[in-house]
């Protein structure tokens, strides 16, 4: 196991690290482990969860993987494991153990895959080297924004969440919010601050001054604070996308939305 990447973690972390390492290694069909997220950035805490690949013989890939939950409740008291399509990952197992409590995201992979990834995890075990001469075959790309994609979208977006203030439908409105936030303005605000355009995470720390200004993207349940919101939301997608050849900017429908925008004002008295 690579010590230097457990010295700095919690206790709990690296006694299930310790765990798993020593229960999958006697068993041929594993290749090796390696962990990502956090644990990379030797930022892990008490809050951190493991994010952690299981490297797989190709032959017995699709044995372990219709035998998953139960090699998971083999490795620590499992509470409850479900797999990752919600995340567009279903060879993720998510789970949930006991004593101490503690978050575990298992990927499950056939080592002919691993090469395909988004970061260089830290290889914890494998064998004979094939983990880390797989890791080698490729370099990892995390998928950038789709920065016209997003101006295709973001103005019905507004328009929508207009609506929903307008109709008193707060909640609604309240999560389009936080809907930009995750999928427009968070990624756009990391990859401007040189990050992974990971949704909101860890914004705070890699992006400080840019979450201070997201803060204010936070709405109350109230019709003049939504509105608020969302006039901020529009003022910070219009700093953070290109002007240049590389999107092009659906300026008719901007305009058509903001003046949608700007009449749910007046009717509210903002104006």
């Amino acid at each position: 196991m690579t010590i230097e990447y457990l010295s700095s973690m919690p206790e709990v972390h690296r006694q299930f690290l310790r765990r798993l390492v020593e229960g999958l290694r006697v068993d041929a069909r594993f290749v090796g482990v390696a962990a990502g997220g956090s644990l990379l950035a030797n930022s892990m805490d008490e809050f951190s969860d493991l994010d952690l690949v299981i490297a797989v013989e190709p032959e017995r890939y699709a044995n372990v993987m219709a035998e998953r939950v139960q090699i998971a409740a083999s490795l620590g008291q499992l509470l409850t494991a479900f797999t990752g399509e919600h995340v567009g990952e279903p060879r993720l197992l998510i789970c949930l153990y006991d004593a101490p409590l503690l978050h575990v995201d298992l990927k499950f992979v056939s080592l002919n895959d691993v090469a395909e990834r988004v970061e260089d995890p830290a290889v914890l075990w494998e064998r004979a080297g094939r983990f880390e001469r797989a890791l080698a075959a490729s370099k990892p790309e995390y998928p950038a924004p789709n920065l016209q994609w997003i101006e295709d979208r973001f103005w019905t977006w507004v328009h929508y969440g207009a609506t929903k203030i307008g109709r008193g439908e707060l909640f609604e409105a309240i999560g389009l919010l936080s809907f930009l936030r995750e999928s427009v303005l968070g990624p756009l605000g990391l990859r401007r601050a040189g990050g992974r355009p990971a949704g909101v995470r860890r914004i705070e720390f890699i992006a400080p001054d840019f979450a201070r200004e997201l803060r204010q993207t936070v709405a109350t349940y109230d019709v003049v604070d939504c509105l608020r919101a969302l006039r901020v939301s529009v003022e910070l997608y219009r700093s953070l996308r290109p002007n240049t050849t590389e999107v092009e900017h659906r300026r008719t429908a901007e305009r058509a939305a903001m003046d949608y925008v700007s009449g749910m004002e007046i009717r509210c008295g903002l104006t």
